[in-house]
């Protein structure tokens, strides 16, 4: 066998051999990769075109992906219209969950302790509610406004919150009756997170640059927190002292404090960030720079820049997940 060869299987295996540590939804190549510390892509899964959006099982098996079909929400185009179910354990898509009518799905948001989630539709307009067991449809409701971006679910899973990008308003939709509560907020609402006991959803406004406080039983808006430019997704750490969120147009990841309602440090990247998640020990930020094939990763208490990993050319990363655990560069042997 030639060397040339042999060298390429040795390579490809000892690829194989690599933990995966990261999942990540490679937007423009149609697919969810693997990747290790490292920055190796151990592995690689084929979805729906031009996938947008990921939300993991409870149990850590499978990753729900929405099939948008489109690269950019302000371009035309009928799109997809399935989510993508893949099986982290095997490596591979075992099914999907048919829209129907319901095309260029995006935000997807999974029920608490129930195959129930919600995907925005963006052609139509609409919320849509799906079982992911029996991988249908089961009710679709009225959003309340244009371009439904992103939505969580309420900690009961009675309540649904989407962030109406083009109407700057969140639509609070009951999950079994469709009642719709409109809330005012900035303009260009995006990315959200509830709070742990509910009581409260942090809302990114990326033409505002703030991120606004809803508290969800009045359903209005009590507070906002000034940010850098084009804040568009929001995690915060397990005792909720830190909002950590990516700046589009800031080309950062910023950190506030969430008591003081003060933004505390922006950390420069080399592109602009379309996402952002953090390590389930809070230490670390990952942020999908779709345009630079890159994700940039940063350490939470020393605000700082400790990797970039680039992704084969074209793939265009978006939302990054933990799915093992990842290792930083200087922590490695």
């Amino acid at each position: 066998m030639p060397a040339i060869v042999l060298s390429l299987l040795l390579v490809s295996a000892l690829a194989a051999a690599e933990r995966a540590d990261l999942v990540v939804v490679e937007k423009k190549n149609n697919s969810v990769g693997f990747y290790a510390s490292s920055g190796n892509r151990v592995a690689g899964v084929l979805v729906g075109e031009t996938p947008h959006e990921m939300s993991l099982s409870p149990d850590g098996r499978y990753a729900y992906v929405s099939d948008n079909g489109v690269l950019w929400m302000d371009y035309d185009g009928p799109g997809g219209n399935t989510v993508s179910i893949v099986d982290l354990d095997k490596r591979r898509r075992v099914g999907i969950v048919p829209l129907g009518k319901f095309h260029r799905p995006h935000g997807i948001a999974l029920a608490p302790r129930s195959s129930r989630a919600f995907v925005t539709s963006e052609n139509p307009d609409r919320l849509v509610l799906v079982d992911l067991d029996a991988r249908a449809v089961i009710t679709d409701f009225d959003n309340g406004g244009v371009d439904p971006h992103m939505v969580t679910f309420g900690s009961r899973g009675r309540w649904g919150y989407v962030s109406n990008t083009g109407s700057a308003t969140v639509g609070a939709v009951h999950a079994v009756t469709g009642e719709l509560h409109l809330i005012d907020v900035g303009k260009g609402p995006q990315g959200s997170l509830l709070s742990q006991d509910g009581s409260r959803l942090w809302v990114t406004c990326r033409d505002e640059g703030r991120i606004d406080i809803i508290d969800t039983a009045a359903k209005a808006r009590v507070g906002s927190i000034k940010t850098g430019l084009g804040v568009n997704r929001v995690a915060a750490t397990k005792d909720e002292k830190l909002l950590v969120y990516s700046l589009q147009s800031g080309e950062a990841v910023g950190i506030a404090d969430a008591a003081g309602g003060k933004e505390v440090a922006q950390i420069p990247l080399g592109g602009p960030p379309l996402s952002i998640s953090l390590s389930r020990d809070d230490r670390h930020a990952f942020a999908g720079v779709q345009d630079g094939d890159q994700i940039w990763i940063v350490s939470v208490p020393e605000r700082r820049v400790v990797q970039v990993i680039d992704t084969p050319p074209g793939m265009g990363p978006d939302p990054v997940l933990e799915i093992g655990t990842y290792v930083p560069p200087k922590d490695r042997q």
